[in-house]
């Protein structure tokens, strides 16, 4: 676990900093999250965001491995995706 946690942290600043976007300020939040995606990477064998419904098909699930398909309209719309994982900045 403690694996995965170290990838999908280090993956998502990646990301956010690419994406000129931020990490949840919320350090609680931030690694319930990030938990959550490790678990389910270790479950299911991708990062599937921890808010979406895996079925598992993996052509419909393609869509929820974080950052998920919805996650850049949620964050124009809200401030933030839907996990709570990325921010505007």
């Amino acid at each position: 676990m403690k694996k995965e946690l170290e990838k999908i942290s280090k993956s998502s600043k990646e990301y956010a900093d690419k994406a000129e976007l931020k990490l949840n300020p919320d350090k609680k939040i931030r690694a319930f999250v990030l938990a959550g995606l490790a678990k389910r990477k270790i479950k299911f064998g991708e990062y599937y965001c921890p808010c979406r419904v895996v079925s598992g098909n993996k052509e419909e699930d393609k869509k929820k491995i974080c950052p998920c398909f919805w996650h850049l309209d949620e964050i124009k719309k809200d401030g933030h995706c839907l996990c709570k994982l990325f921010f505007k900045k």
